[in-house]
């Protein structure tokens, strides 16, 4: 079934009970660890200066990718500040608490499954080789197929996902929640977009889904689903907000956490306070990501254009990283190890945001019954994580740190004896 498909079969009135307006959707882009890490902090940052604004009350979410994980935890009633707690202080009660290094898991099966293919390979473009004559390099291009298609496993990221939905008041069925929620994956053998969540799609659980939308190629495996493959959602677009404005919202909330970062060479004073004055200096890795940014956010731009012609009756609110932003820029997009400094840089960033654009985004949220909360913005010692936790897990990972480097002198003197 395809994109439009789904969604014209969809029927809102009859998946939930009528909700008083306005109608809120919230659609999130993926941007892997980094964009989960941003999206975090940019909501906690939200939901506490918009009053009226609960992002577990939203009519309607989509993910893409790391989006989609954001997505169903609010959708199951994890609030910005929970998820906080469980992804990135470590903080929440099992089973909610995720230890970021426990899902970075090499894909073992899928090395074992593609060596086993290795011998009868070889032999194939051996014979092709010393029988028919065929060239060595075409020959032995058979021989990427015994590649891994991926280097990561997503299924602890699934298999946790099914544990915290299975928790009392939360489903891991799409059809069991009282809210739209819309997971957007890519049929690999098709190339098109798959909404999981609509019908037709409803029926696969929420944790294989966001499993499915966030395999990126080449980190993750594709995820098999009823005979098809499936990877990362963004493959096909940003964001894929038309799902939910089908459905015809008020106001539509969007988070995009990967933005091309703007260096400005020419203007001298400016290109003294950059941190990356001219990117190809840091040569490939910055130039890669440079322009798979811009790429992406391309079509996020376009695809805003479309939605405001499409549907001028939705306010379309959108947050996202300022362009000039190195500390964002020079992040690992795949890194957890910063999580902390990240998200609490994503939240004080999106409150700066937010006093910036007060005067138009002001009146725009005004239109569906929320309001900024001035004496809540003007609180410059905010802090998503707190100053004292931030000191303090410094502190006993140094320590901890530091255990470890004694304890390898004493084990080290210890095999000497």
């Amino acid at each position: 079934m395809s994109l439009q498909k789904a969604i014209a079969k969809a029927s809102p009135a009859k998946r939930r009970p009528a909700k008083v307006s306005p109608r809120i959707g919230l659609a999130l882009a993926g941007g892997g660890p980094l964009g989960a890490i941003y999206e975090i902090g940019a909501l906690c940052a939200l939901e506490e200066a918009i009053d009226g604004l609960t992002f577990t009350d939203c009519d309607s979410y989509i993910g893409v990718s790391a989006g989609g994980f954001i997505a169903a935890g609010l959708a199951n009633g994890l609030g910005p500040r929970e998820l906080c707690a469980a992804f990135i202080e470590n903080s929440a009660p099992a089973p909610d608490s995720v230890d970021p290094a426990e899902l970075l898991q090499p894909a073992w099966q899928e090395y074992f499954d593609r060596l086993q293919l290795l011998p009868s390979l070889l032999a194939k473009a051996s014979w092709a080789t010393l029988v028919q004559g065929r060239s060595v390099l075409g020959a032995f291009e058979r021989l990427g197929a015994a590649l891994p298609t991926g280097l990561l496993s997503g299924d602890a990221l699934a298999a946790q996902l099914q544990l915290q939905f299975s928790q009392p008041g939360r489903s891991n069925d799409f059809r069991q929640l009282n809210k739209r929620l819309v997971l957007v994956a890519t049929d690999l053998d098709s190339g098109e977009a798959t909404p999981f969540g609509l019908p037709g799609w409803d029926h696969v659980p929420i944790s294989q889904a966001v499993q499915a939308s966030a395999a990126l190629p080449g980190l993750f495996p594709p995820v098999a689903i009823e005979g098809r493959h499936y990877v990362d959602g963004a493959l096909k677009k940003t964001l894929h907000a038309s799902v939910l404005l089908k459905e015809g919202l008020d106001l539509l909330i969007c988070l995009n956490p990967l933005v091309p970062y703007e260096s400005d060479p020419a203007n001298s004073t400016r290109a003294k306070r950059a941190r990356i004055p001219h990117l190809v200096d840091g040569g490939f890795p910055l130039v890669m990501s440079q322009t798979f940014r811009s790429l992406i956010h391309s079509r996020l731009e376009l695809g805003i254009k479309r939605y405001e012609h499409t549907h001028p009756n939705t306010d379309i609110a959108l947050f996202e990283p300022d362009h000039r932003d190195a500390e964002m820029f020079m992040a690992n997009t795949f890194s957890y190890s910063q999580r902390h400094h990240l998200a609490e840089h994503a939240y004080q960033t999106t409150r700066a945001a937010l006093r910036a654009r007060a005067d138009t985004l002001g009146p725009q949220l005004a239109r569906h019954g929320l309001s900024l909360n001035q004496e809540v913005l003007a609180d410059l010692d905010s802090r998503l994580l707190g100053e004292l936790e931030i000191g303090a897990q410094a502190r006993t990972a140094g320590a901890l740190k530091r255990l470890r480097r004694a304890l390898d002198r004493i084990e080290s003197r210890l095999r000497k004896v």
